[in-house]
């Protein structure tokens, strides 16, 4: 498909009946068609890495360039297009698809709402969420957790602020599986037994021997809180990913670019990273394939 094409059927579809959860009811609970392959339509023409180019490219993503919307009871930044924020250069980084930064009201969330196909990791930064889904699965969520869910060949769940005084505020995360159609399976782990200071600890990986929760792609995840002017350097687990970096709090420099609070950098062609902490900061890397 020529970009233009491509363009043009983006912003026309758009994709609010397709990747986001209802923000009333859901009545109906099957999809028309699938979320995984309403995504996958709008893949393309960004961010994926120039075979002949050796050397690294980067994208910049500033906190105040993300699609933002007030729905009262739910605040929320995309970093990718979604839901009514539609930009056909903002539609993914590599398998990373969905990256939302939401803060919701006390007692309010999402009702129950259908997924397929995709890995979605949920990061509560303040707060507990409340989870509930057809597989059985009723827990809170508490900062300082990591949950994730392969929706595989099709999961229902609902998700709501659990505490009644305090907003929650809750990172949510989709890649693009490896596999179509697995078991729909859950996972939730406290990162407080893991966490090591001044240093990043795994959080998630593609083994379920490995430290962290596991999802069916070749991605690992790293979170870590930093003193100011700890300076670190990441090593890629396989040399044919990127790393998305997103700063959670704080300020930090990555190879040579000045970020802030809630800036993105992705970059790619490159086997490591160096990361200096510019002032305490709480920092989140994704390391992910490029190729779909």
């Amino acid at each position: 498909m020529k970009r233009k094409e491509f363009i043009k059927k983006t912003l026309l579809a758009g994709v609010l009946g397709a990747v986001a959860p209802s923000f009333a009811s859901a009545k109906n609970e099957k999809l028309k068609k699938s979320t995984y392959d309403k995504l996958i339509d709008q893949v393309g023409f960004n961010h994926i890495p120039n075979e002949e180019k050796k050397t690294a490219n980067t994208v910049l993503h500033k906190a105040n360039t993300r699609g933002s919307a007030n729905h009262g009871w739910l605040e929320v930044n995309h970093t990718f297009s979604f839901a009514n924020y539609q930009n056909p250069d903002r539609m993914h980084f590599g398998v990373l698809r969905v990256f939302n930064d939401d803060k919701i009201a006390p007692s309010r969330g999402f009702s129950t709402h259908p997924h397929d196909n995709m890995e979605i990791i949920t990061i509560p930064l303040e707060g507990d969420l409340k989870h509930k889904d057809n597989m059985g699965n009723g827990a809170i969520i508490k900062h300082g957790d990591v949950q994730v869910m392969s929706a595989g060949t099709g999961i229902t769940h609902s998700e709501f602020n659990a505490n009644d005084d305090q907003d929650v505020k809750v990172l949510q995360i989709w890649l693009f599986p490896n596999k179509k159609n697995v078991v729909p399976r859950y996972e939730q782990l406290s990162l407080k037994t893991i966490s090591v200071k001044n240093q990043l600890n795994q959080i998630l990986s593609p083994s379920s021997k490995d430290q962290g929760v596991w999802i069916h792609q070749n991605a690992w995840f790293q979170m870590g809180d930093f003193d100011k002017k700890t300076s670190i350097t990441y090593e890629l687990k396989d040399k044919r990913n990127g790393v998305y970096a997103f700063i959670i709090e704080g300020d930090a420099t990555i190879e040579n670019q000045a970020l802030n609070k809630r800036d993105g950098f992705g970059i790619w062609n490159t086997d490591k990273i160096k990361i200096t902490a510019e002032n305490n900061s709480r920092i989140l890397l994704l390391e992910v394939p490029m190729n779909l």
